[in-house]
């Protein structure tokens, strides 16, 4: 890959939603994650791949 950054795939994100709450995920480019305001979960992005496993999200910071 020729960027700096991975990026996700725009056909992946339309189709993915929080494990936790079934709902959609809003997607940040910029700290590589995927924020779950319903659950209140941020998935983390590794090497351009989501980690959809709630024990690995992080508390959403109000």
């Amino acid at each position: 890959m020729n960027t700096d950054r991975h990026t996700v795939d725009p056909k992946l994100l339309e189709i993915l939603v929080c494990p936790v709450t079934k709902g959609p995920l809003e997607y940040d480019a910029e700290k590589q994650v995927l924020v779950s305001r319903a659950a209140k979960l941020i998935y983390p992005i590794r090497d351009g791949i989501p980690i959809m496993l709630p024990e690995e999200a992080r508390p959403l910071a109000d």
